[in-house]
C-alpha cells in the first residue's frame, strides 16, 4: 500500500510525524510520502520514524499556486487567477536552493494572507477573534492556516458558526474560509510556471492535488471528459509530471476515468488519501474518504524516473 498525499503537525494535520508514521505501519503502508503544506521541515522526524518503521518516504510538500490559464470568475463576475493546491515530490533540502527559497516566500505569503483574513472576519462579526487565539490552537511547529482559524471561531463565537461537528466543521469552510466563503482571501501570486521554472534541474516533479476539486468542483463524469483533458494537457506542456488521479475523495469509477484521461495526457496518475487526522475524520489513511482507494506501487517507480529525468536535465 502506498500513500502520495498525507499531513502532519507542522502544516494543517493532527499527528505527528512520528504518529503518522507510526499508524501507516500498522496499516500495511511501504511507501508515503509527507506533503505538509508549503513546508519540508516535518522531513527529518518523517525520516527517522519511517526508517525506524521500515517505510519508504518520498520527500515532498503541498504547494499553493496560481493558474492565469484557467482563471475563476468571482462572485462579481470578475475573472482571477485560479488557486490550485500542488503536490511537489523529491524538492531539495537545501536551504538555499531555489525551491526552498520559494517555500519561504509561500509561507510569508500565508502569514500576511492569515492577518488579512483576521481583518475580515473582524469585521464579519467575529469581534472577539484575535491572532493569539488563532494560534493556540495549533501545536509547536505548525503552519498557522485556516483550520486553526476555524478552531478559534468554533471556540470564540459559537453564536455564529454553531458547536463544533463534522457537520459544522464543513459548512464553516462552506460559508466563511473556503473558496465559497464570505471571508476567503487567495494564498499567493506566486505562479505555477514561476515554480516549474525555478525547480528544473533539482529533481523536483510536480502532480496537480486533487485536480476535480481545482478545476471541476461540480464535475460530472461527462464534464470530466469534456473539460479535463485540455486542462492535463496544459499542465503537462507547461511541465508537470503528474496528476492526482487516484484521489481518495472520489468514487472508483471517477478514479478509473480520471486515471484514463491522466494517461492519455502522457502524465503519471498519483494518488494518495489527503490525511489530515481528526480533523477530516471521515478520510482515512491510505484508503481516503471512500475507504477503497488503491495507488499501484509502479506509480512509486515512475516518479522516482521522472526525478532523475528531471535532475539531469
Amino acid at each position: 500500500m502506498i500513500d502520495l498525499h498525507t499531513h502532519s503537525t507542522f502544516s494543517d494535520g493532527t499527528d505527528s510525524p512520528s504518529e503518522l508514521a507510526a499508524a501507516a505501519h500498522r496499516i500495511g503502508i511501504t511507501t508515503m510520502a509527507l506533503t505538509d503544506h508549503d513546508t519540508t521541515a516535518s522531513h527529518d522526524e518523517m525520516q527517522a520514524a519511517c526508517d525506524h518503521w521500515g517505510i519508504n518516504l518520498i520527500t515532498g510538500t503541498e504547494i499553493s499556486l496560481v493558474d492565469h490559464q484557467f482563471p475563476r470568475a468571482n462572485e462579481r463576475g470578475e475573472e482571477k487567477g485560479r488557486g490550485i493546491h500542488v503536490l511537489a515530490y523529491f524538492p531539495p533540502l537545501d536551504p538555499d536552493s531555489p525551491m526552498q527559497r520559494l517555500l519561504e516566500r509561500l509561507r510569508n505569503d500565508r502569514e500576511n494572507r492569515n492577518a488579512q483574513l483576521l481583518h475580515v472576519l473582524q469585521g464579519l462579526g467575529f469581534e472577539r477573534l484575535t491572532m493569539e487565539a488563532v494560534a493556540g490552537s495549533k501545536a509547536e511547529g505548525e503552519v498557522i492556516g485556516r483550520p486553526h482559524f476555524a478552531e478559534a471561531m468554533f471556540l470564540l463565537h459559537p453564536e455564529i458558526v454553531g458547536e463544533k461537528s463534522p457537520e459544522a466543521w464543513r459548512s464553516i469552510f462552506d460559508n466563511w474560509l473556503g473558496v465559497t466563503g464570505r471571508a476567503y482571501l487567495p494564498k499567493t501570486e506566486l505562479t505555477l510556471e514561476e515554480v516549474v521554472e525555478q525547480a528544473k534541474g533539482s529533481g523536483t516533479i510536480f502532480s496537480i492535488a486533487h485536480p476535480l476539486l481545482n478545476y471541476l468542483p461540480d464535475y460530472t463524469n461527462e464534464s470530466i471528459e469534456r473539460e479535463m483533458p485540455r486542462i492535463l494537457n496544459s499542465l503537462r506542456e507547461r511541465g508537470f509530471t503528474g496528476a492526482e488521479a487516484y484521489y481518495g475523495g472520489t468514487t472508483e469509477p471517477t478514479r478509473a476515468l480520471m486515471v484514463k484521461l491522466t494517461r492519455d495526457a502522457g502524465l503519471v496518475p498519483t494518488g494518495g488519501s489527503d490525511y489530515h487526522g481528526s480533523v477530516k475524520e471521515l478520510v482515512a489513511l491510505g484508503v481516503g474518504y471512500s475507504g477503497d482507494l488503491h495507488v499501484p506501487d509502479h506509480i512509486v517507480d515512475e516518479l522516482r524516473r521522472a526525478s532523475s529525468l528531471a535532475t539531469a536535465s
